[in-house]
């Protein structure tokens, strides 16, 4: 997908206006009128959405840095792994505390010019 488009489909689904087919983890999750997919189970994940609309900018910013035109700019790799827990406390009642572990992903994305 070239990363205008991307760029446009995350603005939409922050919007509400597009939805985003979920083809695993699909219990309970209600259809969506405007996908046109085999999948018609969706949602629209705003916080993921603003999350990478935030990356693609950057990926933006990085294209132009090394001169490339970022209208013919093409993401031919995107992939996310887990990355490390970070450890939080929970005050809990007489003086006790859980340890809660929040997870962090890191995102990799790669964009090609293409002609």
């Amino acid at each position: 997908m070239k990363l205008p488009d991307a760029k446009k489909l995350l603005e939409r689904v922050i919007e509400k206006k597009q939805a985003i087919a979920y083809r695993h983890y699909k219990k309970e999750v209600p259809h969506r009128r405007e996908l046109t997919e085999p999948w018609f189970a969706g949602r629209f994940p705003q916080k993921a959405a603003g999350s990478l609309l935030r990356l693609l900018e950057e990926l933006e910013a990085n294209a132009e840095y090394r001169n490339l035109d970022t209208e013919r700019l093409k993401i031919i790799h995107a992939a996310a792994q887990r990355a490390n827990k970070i450890p939080r406390r929970n005050p809990r009642a007489f003086g006790r505390s859980d340890l809660l572990k929040a997870t962090t992903t890191h995102i990799e994305l790669v964009g090609f010019e293409a002609e």
